[in-house]
């Protein structure tokens, strides 16, 4: 994922692009409400008000990454293609300026649980929260009831079962979902969340974000989020000057606010 990236690439991919079959506009209408029914069964796909466009015959998704933005600014991320040798459906996400590559081949359903589920950041990395979101809508809770098990770790209170990080951010901590996402950049390159810190009164959350070399040297950065006001926000800090969520917060401050 890639915060600020002009919509308008979906229509200009350089890459050798799969055999596109054909629909008649009763097909595409089809495949429209299809995929519109499966966003709106997703939480977190519902929570970017994800909307489907239709370019070149090639179904692209439109994401609104900061749903509490005065403006309706979004960017195409992500693009599902009708394969002419078969029913199914080609989805492709771009990682350079229209340069698309293959991520998984199948149904509409199939394709549109990936992207909700997708927990390694190639579109947005909180598939965690879709899944446990998906059982507080069966169980009428907005939020499921998460309690501490250890320094920076959580489980579910019915179940006992660990949550993610994410999950603890929502559930927990009360961040919303685009919130917990925001460090876009690092889920994208798959690094590894971990919660270091955490105010009593639950309005601060320090998250590393870690990887490893092929030296098994890790790497990485942190992301304070933090209750001001009445907003939550999210912002990246430098890895030597976020040991806690003091040193994060005053470095923050000196800065005026400007993260990393």
């Amino acid at each position: 994922m890639k915060w600020g990236r002009s919509e308008s690439r979906c229509a200009s991919s350089r890459a050798r692009r799969p055999q596109l079959r054909k629909l008649t506009p009763i097909q595409r209408e089809g495949v429209l409400r299809e995929l519109e029914a499966g966003i709106q069964r997703s939480p977190v796909l519902s929570a970017f008000d994800v909307q489907v466009r239709v370019v070149r015959g090639r179904f692209c998704l439109d994401w609104r990454w900061n749903p509490s933005d005065a403006e309706d600014r979004r960017e195409v991320h992500g693009r599902l293609t009708p394969l002419e040798a078969s029913e199914d459906y080609l989805l492709e996400v771009e990682h350079r300026a229209g340069r698309w590559s293959e991520y998984e081949t199948g149904s509409l359903t199939k394709l549109i649980r990936a992207v909700a589920g997708d927990r390694l950041g190639t579109f947005h990395g909180v598939g965690s929260l879709d899944r446990s979101l998906r059982r507080a809508t069966k169980l009428g809770v907005e939020r499921l009831r998460v309690k501490k098990s250890g320094k920076g770790k959580f489980v579910f209170s019915d179940t006992g079962r660990a949550c993610t990080v994410q999950d603890a951010l929502f559930h927990y901590f009360g961040v919303p979902i685009h919130v917990v996402a925001k460090p876009a950049a690092w889920y994208a390159r798959h690094r590894k969340p971990c919660i270091v810190e955490c105010s009593v009164d639950r309005t601060r959350v320090l998250v590393s974000f870690t990887a490893s070399n092929m030296y098994g040297e890790e790497f990485g950065g942190s992301c304070l989020y933090l209750l001001r006001g009445e907003e939550w926000e999210a912002y990246t800090i430098r890895p030597n000057r976020s040991n806690d969520i003091r040193s994060a917060e005053a470095w923050l401050i000196k800065r005026r606010w400007e993260q990393w």
